[in-house]
């Protein structure tokens, strides 16, 4: 049964015959957790929020976020399957790069809760984020589960807040972090 599923999430993924230590020590262990895996992926592309591309352009920069080569890979060519152009794949790699300076930068001003820092310019190039290719909309929840992924309290607060202001619906704010989960559990076992 866990060979099967194994073969099963792999093809999900558009890989083939990859062996880690990890999913065969789970797999030799005869462990249910690649099954759960499967579903949980599975489960989130039924979601009604998200369409293919935007899941596989979301995946693609938590994947790059976590540096997984291997799962990068897989959702890159899933997003351009899915119709995403050589820019939007560009963008979804380039969000990721500027929320990692941001999450760090902020996530410092949130644990010293000092004015001193608050005041103080990021001094943070952001121009992809006043016109993005992907549209604000999108940006901001690729921004929001990256955000979530890196712990930054204060930027997942920020995006979501501006998520909401653009309309966006909690179900689908909900549905990208939990998707990024996901995405981040699945690197610990594909790599």
């Amino acid at each position: 049964m866990s060979i099967e599923t194994k073969n099963d999430l792999l093809k999900d993924l558009g890989l083939e015959d990859l062996s880690t230590p990890t999913l065969d020590a789970l797999i030799e262990g005869e462990s249910r957790y690649v099954k759960d895996l499967r579903m949980s992926l599975s489960g989130i592309r039924r979601s009604k929020e998200l369409n293919a591309k935007e899941q596989a352009l979301i995946a693609l920069a938590i994947a790059n976020n976590n540096h997984n080569k291997v799962l990068e890979a897989a959702f890159q060519k899933k997003a351009e399957a899915e119709g995403a152009s050589k820019a939007e794949v560009a963008e979804a790699l380039a969000c990721t790069s500027l929320l990692s300076a941001n999450n760090v930068l902020y996530r410092f001003r949130h644990f010293m809760g000092k004015e001193t820092y608050d005041r103080m310019p990021a001094g943070l190039r952001m121009n992809i984020m006043m016109n993005p290719v992907l549209g604000k909309e999108f940006f901001e929840l690729m921004s929001t589960a990256i955000s979530a992924v890196n712990g930054c309290e204060a930027c997942v607060r920020s995006h979501e807040s501006s998520l909401l202001k653009l309309d966006s619906k909690e179900k689908r704010i909900f549905d990208a972090v939990r998707l990024a989960a996901i995405i981040t559990s699945l690197g610990k076992v594909i790599y």
